[in-house]
Order: C-alpha cells, then sequence, then structure tokens
C-alpha cells in the first residue's frame, strides 16, 4: 500500500493515509512505514502528533488505532438523553465535556429550569485546568476514591460542580459535570451528587461499547 491519494499537501495526505490503514486493522510504527512507503522516523512523528490531538490511540501491544475523537459524535448523540434524565433528577445544569488540547470542550449542556443556574452552552471552549470536569479530563482523579471529582468556586466564584469520566476503551473520552450554585449543594457537590453523576457516566460508557 505504497500509494495514496495525494492533494499536495504532503503532510495532511500522510496523515489521513495514517489514519486509513489503522481504520482498516491496527498497526505499529514500523508496520504502518512499509504499508505507506515512509520512513520510520516520519510514520513516528505523525503517529505521534496524531495520537496528541486525539486522532489514534495506542494500546498496550504498541499497535495504533483511530482516536477517541472519532468518537466524539456518537458520545454526545447517547449522552444528551443521560444527561436530560440527570438534570430532570436533580434539579440542576449538567454537561458533557471533551478534552481538546489544553482546554476543554462542551459538547452537550442541558440547562434547568432555576433562575439562578450555573450552566455553559454548548461550543464553549474552557482552558484546563479549573473545574471538576477539567480535572477529571486531565486524568486527575483517585482509582481508589468515588469515582468523581468536586470542586467548588474552582472556575468560577460562587459555583460548585462534580464530574466523572467516561471511559472508552480504558481512555478517558468525556467527562459528565453537573454545576450548580454553591449554596445548593450543601454539604458538598460530590456527597449530594456525585452518585447520580458517575451513574450517569456508567450508562454513557455502556452505551459506548
Amino acid at each position: 500500500m505504497s500509494e495514496f491519494f495525494t492533494t499536495g499537501v504532503g503532510v495532511l495526505d500522510r496523515s489521513v493515509a495514517i489514519l486509513d490503514c489503522v481504520e482498516s486493522r491496527p498497526m505499529g510504527t514500523s508496520e504502518i512505514a512499509r504499508a505507506l512507503g515512509l520512513t520510520v522516523s516520519t510514520a513516528h512523528r505523525l503517529v505521534t502528533a496524531l495520537a496528541a490531538h486525539g486522532l489514534l490511540r495506542r494500546d498496550g501491544d504498541g499497535r495504533f488505532h483511530l482516536g477517541p475523537r472519532f468518537a466524539t459524535s456518537a458520545l454526545a448523540e447517547v449522552a444528551r438523553p443521560v444527561l436530560a434524565e440527570l438534570c430532570a433528577e436533580s434539579g440542576e445544569c449538567v454537561q458533557l465535556w471533551v478534552r481538546r488540547a489544553e482546554h476543554r470542550l462542551c459538547v452537550v449542556s442541558i440547562e434547568c429550569g432555576e433562575e439562578l443556574r450555573a450552566s455553559q452552552p454548548e461550543g464553549s471552549l474552557l482552558p484546563l485546568p479549573h473545574g471538576s470536569s477539567a480535572q477529571v479530563l486531565l486524568g486527575e482523579i483517585d482509582p481508589a476514591g468515588p469515582g468523581w471529582v468536586e470542586t467548588l468556586q474552582g472556575r468560577a466564584p460562587g459555583v460548585g460542580s462534580v464530574s466523572a469520566p467516561v471511559r472508552l476503551h480504558g481512555d478517558i473520552v468525556g467527562a459528565v459535570c453537573l454545576s450548580a450554585p454553591i449554596q445548593r449543594l450543601d454539604p458538598s457537590p460530590g456527597a449530594r451528587y456525585g452518585e447520580q453523576v458517575v451513574a450517569a457516566a456508567a450508562r454513557i460508557e455502556s452505551a459506548l461499547t
């Protein structure tokens, strides 16, 4: 498979060819290089960059697969009804966040009916690492803990949140977040809503696999 479609934009053409390769079956760097007629160093540089952008993921055997960014549309579709239920049960705003380099992107937002609420519109792009969902996306969650991360006024004054990870193939691909004014989160965001947020994240995971 040394021939691949070209547009004249070399780096882009080679990157897409790599994605085409691993879409058919998982491959290691050397195998990708042979299949496309690239040097191993060029293939390594490209797969490393593609993995950093979430377009590839590497398994325990060193083979590359399509990455979690390709799952974002399916993730949002699966999550929306689950988050709507969580919002209805809790009476608070909930969102689904995914990582985009050094930012987090809101791909689903369900607003509650409270006049005073802590909402973020879909498409919001916020810098890491502030907020519970940011900490989840950075992997800052204790494996021996309750399964959620909470913050009080971590990103904005007067706002608290609790978030739980959504995993695919063992990787964190999203964070379910419930956010609210701190006066409605007594005794803490996690103590009050952590179990519900973790359960919602688990439902989304199950639907993805």
